[in-house]
């Protein structure tokens, strides 16, 4: 086993000392192996840029860092300024992210790579000349262009000028930071390129920061994903992307182009609170948070091989399981297998779609699930408590269920008012003005109007689509954790259904909530899901991400078509 050639350890660091500090990096440690890839991933403002910063030394005061960084077994941060220059170019090199920036606006290309050369080489200056051309010619560039200001090159060109700098004295540790913004698609991908081939050529241990997924993934082993200036979650990159264990890590995914080619981009609510050392950086914007979390702050913990989640509650939560469910029906004398042994797992803040012909057995495994529907046999638990009778649908934060038809899903006679009120009336919560106020913003929160007029009118009185949203409206009244959607949009008109569907999932989103929805149409199912279970004739005979299940075409998944 090669040895680490980095290991960073409880790295932090305080901008501002002498004042009361913003910790921008917070008590980070990792290593990698010679030859080795790392990326880094986070929103703007997670830390990424000062962590590679505080690495190479690049701070004074007042800024503050804490900790060690040793390359071998060398704390740079107990060296002398004088002795880490001998580290910096030579061992270890940085490529910025703002070409225009860190250029020299006034010297040539090859002037600005023979200064790097004169001061960490001892080379004489025809063999620093001819080394020039051979590191231009390395990321891609003619000789020509040794003799061009930073300003007459292209955005990717003055990259690869970088690149060529942090190169030239051949260091064993690369780290790039952000090396495709603001490139267009075709600069982007052979930068990315270049960086792959030069890694395989050079065998340098490469540490790319960024925040596009595209790059992390065709370029590091690794992944490391920053929030807040903490370690959020840490892993092999095809295993963190395929299936993140952090609810930060998985809204990221969510953000991204590259991860979502047929889906639309939801960024994550909220934004990015004040460090503190107490309590979850990611508290205010988590969808599984629960009391402790808000005094407790989570330590990086293994939940797997290679796999780490800095969580109170060990990472996503699975909110939902069915396991072995059989219902079955008689119809003149004869047993209808419905159900068939289904198994089920719903985690927390996540959209399953459940696909199937009509008569597959979908509602009915779906109300067995909510529990409006006995089961033959078998067991669902609701955050690890069984699911018996209508339990978890008669209470705040449980489950909740929308129906397919909006004509029969609300009682016609009563008023909007009173169809969203009734499950806070049955159950009492709050004052009659607190419950009103709950209507209204229930409304708001589905684009309905709150004023009296509207919340008087009887429900016969509204159209289907008004009808389905008081629907969801009196649904999300209660502030489910989990909402089972039957087919909310088939029986709607395309764009009140495009309508509805965006407006269900921006609610997800923005809310938190997980999502079981029920339908047989494939391109929906594309569109939205972040898993999907294929029913037929009663057995779940397929499950998985969307571009597993309906890439491979299978019996269920051709049967839709």
């Amino acid at each position: 086993m090669e040895h680490s050639i980095i290991r960073v350890e409880n790295l932090s660091v305080c901008y501002h000392a002498d004042k009361r500090g913003s910790r921008a990096v917070n008590n980070v440690s990792f290593c990698l192996d010679r030859g080795g890839s790392l990326g880094i991933i986070g929103e703007s403002g997670s830390g990424k840029t000062s962590l590679a910063m505080a690495m190479m030394g690049l701070f004074k005061k007042p800024t503050r860092v804490d900790g060690q960084v040793y390359y071998e077994n060398t704390d740079l941060n107990r060296l002398s300024e004088r002795e880490r220059n001998l580290y910096r170019w030579a061992k270890m090199a940085i490529v910025f992210q703002n070409s225009l920036d860190v250029l020299n606006p006034v010297l040539t290309v090859d002037e600005q790579i023979l200064e790097c050369l004169r001061r960490h080489t001892p080379l004489p200056p025809r063999e620093a000349d001819k080394k020039v051309l051979r590191l231009l010619k390395l990321v891609g560039l003619e000789a020509k262009w040794s003799q061009y200001y930073p300003h007459q090159l292209s955005g990717g060109m003055r990259q690869r000028v970088l690149i060529a700098m942090a190169l030239s004295c051949d260091p064993e540790v690369l780290i790039v930071d952000e090396p495709t913004t603001a490139l267009d698609a075709a600069a982007k991908d052979e930068m990315i390129k270049l960086l792959a081939r030069l890694h395989k050529e050079k065998k340098f241990a490469l540490i790319v920061i960024s925040h596009e997924m595209q790059v992390i993934t065709r370029l590091a082993g690794r992944v490391m994903v920053m929030y807040g200036g903490y370690m959020a979650e840490a892993g092999l990159t095809k295993d963190v992307l395929k299936n993140p264990m952090h609810t930060y890590t998985r809204g990221l995914i969510h953000a991204s182009p590259s991860a979502n080619p047929y889906r639309d981009l939801w960024g994550i609510p909220g934004e990015e609170a004040g460090n503190s050392s107490e309590g979850c950086p990611f508290y205010n914007r988590c969808n599984q948070k629960v009391s402790d979390c808000k005094t407790k702050l989570p330590r990086l913990a293994y939940v797997g091989i290679e796999r780490r989640v800095a969580c109170n509650r060990g990472g996503i939560v699975t909110l939902l399981t069915g396991e072995n469910i059989y219902k079955s029906f008689s119809f003149r004398g004869k047993t209808v297998k419905v159900c068939d042994n289904c198994r089920m797992a719903i985690r927390s803040g996540e959209i399953v779609v459940l696909i199937g012909a009509s008569g597959s057995g979908k509602t009915t495994l779906a109300s067995i699930l909510a529990g409006t529907l006995a089961a033959d046999r078998g067991e669902v638990l609701f955050e690890g408590e069984k699911v018996k009778g209508n339990r978890a649908a008669c209470r705040k934060n449980g489950i909740q269920m929308v129906f397919q038809d909006p004509f029969t899903a609300v009682n016609e006679h009563l008023t909007v008012r009173q169809a969203v009120a009734e499950p806070l009336d049955i159950l009492k919560q709050g004052t009659k003005e607190d419950r009103i106020q709950q209507v209204k913003q229930a409304l708001k929160d589905v684009q309905l109007p709150g004023d009296d007029g509207f919340i008087s009118r009887k429900c016969h009185s509204l159209s289907g689509g008004q009808r389905q949203r008081v629907a969801l409206a009196r649904s999300l009244v209660m502030e489910p954790k989990l909402l089972i959607a039957d087919e909310i949009s088939s029986m709607l008109d395309p764009s009140t259904q495009a309508n509805i569907l965006r407006l269900l999932k921006g609610l997800q989103n923005a809310k938190g909530f997980a999502m079981l929805y029920i339908t047989h149409d494939l391109a929906l199912a594309r569109k939205i899901a972040d898993r999907v279970y294929v029913m037929q004739q009663g057995s779940l005979i397929e499950h998985g991400s969307v571009p597993d299940v309906l890439s491979k075409q299978g019996d269920g998944v051709a049967a839709l078509h």
